[in-house]
């Protein structure tokens, strides 16, 4: 690639413009959230496959499946005709590492009660979403605080909040989803603009936003997703998440390599 005279946000744009489609979806667990047209589905499956989005990204995928198996075609739908005890146990026997079916279900009948109460996960989450606020994760801890309730005080792997000075990577990719639309992120969800979205930080794009010099930070917390999110927000105000799936191809995929696109950033500084 010639890069004079080249930006930081063509060269982010070209990696977009090559990557970002949804023939480099799989393996990922929004290949499963795709799955379910309706958003009213959507945002419940959306929760679950965020929730369960840790470990090998195979393991997940089929945990998703396996979990959401038990719902039907239609989750929601499914979730108001059962009652809490039967939610509790209706993932009995289930395992993705360290998360058990009974705190599944427990989500499960939070997730239920957030919908009754408000009328949707999306209008939930905007209840405690304030237009002033810089980013989203003010109403994000919100969001998790009405769906935590019903863990009556324990704490759940499933929920991430910003209170506990997490980086939120799971949580972050489901707003994402949510909120977001273009051939990848499948949106649906309305009241919040692309450009309060925090960038999902895992340790593979912790590694090249470093190396790219988006942060210094050598742990990944809440200071470090909201210092890399800065960073691309220099570059695109409106949508500083853009790019986030596209980067995250890179070292997946064979026919690009991360140190290549590291290395064209790095000459820019």
């Amino acid at each position: 690639m010639d890069i004079t005279n080249i930006t930081k946000l063509e060269i982010l744009e070209q990696l977009y413009s090559k990557y970002n489609h949804s023939k480099y979806i799989s393996p990922d667990p929004l290949e499963v959230v795709l799955e379910y047209p309706l958003i009213s589905d959507r945002e419940i499956v959306g929760l679950i496959a965020a929730g369960l989005a840790y470990g090998r990204v195979t393991q997940i995928v089929q945990s998703v499946r396996r979990a959401l198996k038990s719902l039907g075609p239609h989750p929601r739908e499914f979730l108001m005709s059962v009652n809490d005890d039967d939610l509790r146990n209706i993932l009995k026997g289930f395992k993705h590492r360290f998360t058990t079916g009974e705190e599944l279900g427990v989500l499960l009948i939070g997730i239920k009660r957030a919908i009754l109460d408000f009328g949707s996960l999306n209008e939930c989450f905007l209840k405690g979403h304030s237009l002033n606020e810089r980013n989203i994760f003010p109403a994000l801890a919100r969001f998790v605080e009405r769906l935590s309730c019903v863990f009556q005080n324990r704490c759940t792997y499933l929920l991430s909040s910003p209170n506990k000075n997490s980086a939120c990577k799971r949580m972050n990719l489901y707003l994402k989803w949510m909120i977001r639309k273009d051939e990848v992120d499948p949106g649906g969800w309305d009241g919040v603009s692309f450009s309060k979205l925090i960038v999902p930080i895992d340790t593979h794009m912790h590694r090249i936003c470093k190396a790219i010099g988006f942060t210094l930070r050598r742990n990944v917390n809440l200071k470090t997703a909201l210092e890399i999110t800065q960073a691309f927000s220099e570059i695109n105000p409106e949508d500083p998440t853009k790019y986030d799936f596209a980067i995250t191809r890179l070292g997946i995929r064979k026919d690009e390599s991360p140190d290549h696109f590291i290395e064209i950033f790095r000459d820019l500084n």
